[in-house]
């Protein structure tokens, strides 16, 4: 299935794109811990990999991709050298930033998710997959730098759900055998400008119904 969406070429241009923003995003927040040059790169490997990783592990598919092409190790080293010496100009350029961000969540979601088919699970399983992909590395990071998961977080914009949304409509693709490079594009898109929205309209998911807590909001 993943062979049907993109060239073999084009594919692996995305992949380092999408790898590139998410370590700017891992290594911005290890700047703002004061973490040193080591810390830096570090979270932004794990930033960049980690969802890819999981996903890798869990079907099987050993070695993982980031340790068979130099280039996906590579690039978030990259990365980490542009925040150590730019930190102040990327931080800038934040809104930029997120906007790759998102465009590399709605890249994973769907090729994380047909690469878990092609291994064999079920829909489901490649939904959760696709998923992962998108924002694995994302809650390594923030567990790595102490800090809360964002997707768990009530008060961050939507994250996680666009990413289901574009895992979802890859598997209805996959379902009735229409996931074609355009099919795979629509998903990838739609996660894209649903986050977007997100960030634009401050999306947020719903907390429990008629909640009453005397534990102190954080």
């Amino acid at each position: 299935m993943l062979q049907q969406l993109f060239a073999p070429s084009v594919q692996h241009t995305l992949d380092l794109i999408g790898i590139f923003v998410f370590a700017i995003s891992g290594a911005l927040l290890a700047v703002r811990k004061n973490f040193d040059v080591f810390g830096i790169a570090v979270l932004a490997e794990v930033t960049a990999l980690g969802g890819g990783l999981f996903r890798d592990v869990v079907i099987g598919a050993v070695p993982p991709a980031a340790f068979t092409d130099l280039g996906y190790f590579l690039t978030p080293l990259l990365a980490t050298m542009l925040v150590f010496f730019l930190h102040p100009h990327v931080e800038r350029i934040q809104t930029g930033v997120n906007v790759f961000d998102a465009a590399g969540l709605g890249l994973f979601c769907v090729a994380g998710t047909a690469k878990a088919y092609d291994y064999g699970l079920n829909l489901t399983a490649s939904v959760a997959l696709g998923l992962a992909t998108a924002v694995g590395g994302g809650v390594l990071r923030d567990v790595l730098a102490n800090e809360v998961p964002s997707l768990l977080r009530w008060d961050r914009d939507l994250y996680a759900v666009p990413a289901i949304v574009g895992a979802s409509l890859t598997v209805l693709c996959i379902h009735y055998d229409a996931l074609t490079p355009v099919t795979g594009t629509f998903a990838a898109v739609t996660a894209f400008v649903l986050r977007l929205l997100a960030m634009r309209f401050h999306w947020r998911a719903p907390r429990a119904w008629n909640r009453r807590s005397t534990v102190r909001e954080e």
